[in-house]
């Protein structure tokens, strides 16, 4: 007596059912974590406000804050959409190996932004500076104030504000500052500094000249960026284009699902084409990069 075999479907939905009972578990767990956290700061107890309704809004706006925050997420339910509209399990893996990879163009993204913003940082401190400086303040007074009023120096700001109170190295402290991504211009403004005490030039003027040498430098990126937007415009298109593909030939009653999922051709041509279509992908990020850099 042979066992029957488990039908695809059933295996696609019971994955489907699995991952929304995680996910529900995680949230409800998470939502009781913030709020024993919440009740526990509040001076109150962890049991304090059980029983309370919430908002369909407030759960709703919780969700995505929580989806925000780890987007890349988002790729499992929509490879549960897909595993469920073409009966296959294959979705459901290509949305686990998606995950991390979306997760580190995720987190790369947020580095290069916080980059940025710390790179206007330190041109908001060379400029604060040099009003202190001209308003009558000492050099050090200055750099202490403007730098608790831009965070600008990160995590250096402590040592460099303890070298500048106390007579320290303040140039030195501000070459290891300039370490941190985006703090380039600090090794600028260290260079100044080393200059104003070393030969009596005035600290403000290089502070100046260095300030506007900074926005002409972030205005040039800008124009770049400007001109390439075209550029991965074009990237964007190249990578929706498979997928609205799909989408025409389920229009058309053609059913590529099925075809791509359930067929060995259909699977021989996902693998090559998807193959193809990651090099074409990475190729032509890696030219409008370059185009970047240069």
């Amino acid at each position: 007596m042979t066992a029957e075999p488990v039908p695809v479907g059933s295996v696609v939905h019971g994955a489907a059912l699995l991952c929304a009972v995680l996910s529900v578990w995680w949230a409800v767990e998470r939502r009781r974590e913030e709020g024993r956290a919440r009740a526990v700061l509040a001076g109150r107890g962890p049991d304090a406000g059980r029983g309370r309704s919430v908002p369909w809004a407030v759960v709703a706006a919780r969700w995505w804050a929580v989806a925000r925050k780890r987007r890349a997420w988002l790729c499992l339910p929509v490879a549960g959409v897909l595993a469920l509209l073409g009966e296959s399990p294959l979705p459901l893996v290509a949305g686990l190996v998606a995950v991390p990879l979306v997760r580190r163009r995720l987190r790369a993204a947020g580095l290069r932004r916080e980059s940025e913003a710390r790179a206007e940082r330190v041109v908001a401190l060379c400029g604060a500076v040099v009003g202190e400086l001209r308003a009558g303040w000492q050099p050090a007074q200055a750099l202490s104030f403007a730098a608790r009023e831009t965070g600008a120096l990160g995590r250096e700001e402590a040592a460099v504000l303890a070298a500048a109170r106390f007579g320290g190295d303040v140039p030195e402290a501000l070459r290891r500052a300039a370490g941190q991504d985006g703090a380039d211009g600090l090794a600028g403004m260290a260079a100044c500094w080393q200059v104003a005490v070393d030969g009596g030039a005035g600290l403000a003027a290089g502070l100046d000249r260095l300030e506007a040498a900074l926005r002409d430098h972030r205005e040039q990126r800008e124009r770049l960026r400007a001109e390439l937007a075209g550029a991965w415009a074009t990237v964007a298109v190249l990578a929706v284009l498979p997928l609205a593909g799909v989408a025409l030939g389920a229009a058309l009653g053609a059913d590529p699902l099925r075809v791509l999922l359930h067929t060995p051709a259909g699977l021989g041509c996902l693998l090559v084409g998807g193959a193809l279509e990651a090099a074409g992908l990475w190729w032509a990020a890696r030219i409008v990069r370059g185009g970047e850099r240069e």
